[in-house]
């Protein structure tokens, strides 16, 4: 079989749909999460772990596969995290007890890092500057479908057949990335490095990025820019079939819209890469992150029982992550060509870590109401439009 060319909506697609991996381990199971809690009598809290733990695998992961996949090539440690995907899904579908469903969400995590970091290190081994920007917009809007789609297929599948069958089809869809991978997608990497994967390779080479200037900002922006957006996918399942009292298609229903203002920023983020300055389209992102946080605390404050006080806030946030995500995780790499692993798996280490800490603080307060999430979602679109200046600096440029 011929394999994939650059420049193909076939490819955009491949790579859109790995990178799409990660909110689908969330976003299909989130309806699901109040059964998972009453089915094993659990708390809110408890259950929400399921959530955390993935992110905990899925940040141990991110500083491995980058800087491995830069000596031993893109293609060979793709496909290692989507065999442990699909195997810890699997064991997922059969978890006996929430803790060993937690831990398996841990594994799942450790999988999925690799498909994401790996995706976006063959983007930079393609493309350039703003080509590489419009790139990740357009895969960015093609992982933008897999949420608006997931909420509702996971409703779907837990109405029927039970939660446990929304792990059966990750588990599935493994199998088939799999196969696509080894069959259609090329080895990318030019000039493989010959010094020893350790210790001191991985964190070795973090330490020069983390402290450089063409870099630190837009990982800083990416990781508030994903708080704000992770806070809210990880305590909005409570807070619309708790506090609201919505059902669980209702939930996914108020999901889909959260997602279409995503699909809209990414949308008009990739239609105006190749024309307007990455900072500019930053700043609009920014903008609308802040204003759209802001306006939930605001009218959640004021009313309190219409989830449209959330919702539409919401979509206005989503819209500014897909103005913001894709220009600054191509901000980070760009200047690295020789690294575009390791800064790929960075900006992971950045955004998950950081997110899968809040996730655990905004879980273990949810029950408190929806002001918890508002104030949550504000802060972090508001630390988003503070960094901004940063990137302003002709270092970061």
């Amino acid at each position: 079989m011929s394999h994939l060319r650059a420049g193909t909506f076939a490819l955009t697609a491949l790579l859109g749909v790995l990178t799409s991996l990660g909110p689908l381990s969330t976003d299909l199971y989130l309806p699901s999460l109040p059964a998972i809690a009453q089915h094993f009598a659990a708390s809110s809290g408890h259950a929400q772990l399921t959530l955390s733990a993935y992110l905990v695998g899925y940040a141990i992961g991110l500083p491995l596969y980058g800087p491995l996949s830069d000596r031993r090539g893109r293609k060979s440690v793709l496909l290692f995290g989507l065999v442990l995907y699909g195997i810890a899904n699997a064991i997922s579908s059969l978890s006996p007890t929430l803790d060993v469903l937690i831990f398996s969400r841990a594994i799942q995590g450790l999988g999925a890092a690799g498909p994401i970091v790996i995706a976006r290190a063959i983007v930079r081994d393609i493309y350039e500057g703003r080509r590489a920007a419009q790139e990740l917009a357009r895969m960015g809007s093609i992982m933008g479908l897999v949420p608006a789609i997931a909420p509702v297929l996971g409703a779907g599948l837990e109405e029927f057949f039970g939660w446990r069958a929304n792990f059966i089809c990750t588990a599935l869809l493994a199998g088939g990335l799999v196969f696509l991978a080894q069959t259609k997608l090329p080895e990318t990497l030019r000039a493989r490095r010959t010094d020893p994967f350790g210790f001191k390779a991985v964190f070795g080479g973090f330490s020069d990025l983390i402290t450089d200037w063409r870099f630190l900002p837009f990982g800083l922006l990416a990781a508030a820019t994903y708080a704000g957006l992770f806070a809210f996918i990880s305590g909005s399942s409570f807070i619309y079939q708790h506090h609201f009292g919505q059902t669980t298609f209702g939930f996914a229903i108020t999901f889909v819209m959260m997602v279409t203002g995503y699909i809209v920023g990414t949308f008009l983020a990739q239609r105006l890469a190749l024309r307007v300055e990455g900072r500019r389209l930053i700043l609009v992102g920014s903008l609308l992150q802040a204003m759209g946080g802001v306006a939930m605390l605001v009218l959640v404050f004021l009313l309190r029982t219409s989830p449209l006080a959330m919702t539409v806030p919401m979509m206005l946030y989503s819209c500014g992550v897909g103005f913001t995500l894709p220009q600054s995780m191509a901000g980070a790499m760009m200047p690295f060509p020789d690294r575009a692993g390791a800064a790929s798996s960075l900006l992971g280490i950045m955004q998950i870590g950081f997110a899968s800490i809040v996730g655990a603080v905004v879980g273990a307060y949810i029950d408190h109401g929806p002001l918890v999430l508002a104030a949550t979602v504000a802060l972090f679109g508001i630390c988003a439009l503070a960094i901004y200046p940063m990137i302003r600096r002709p270092e970061a440029t």
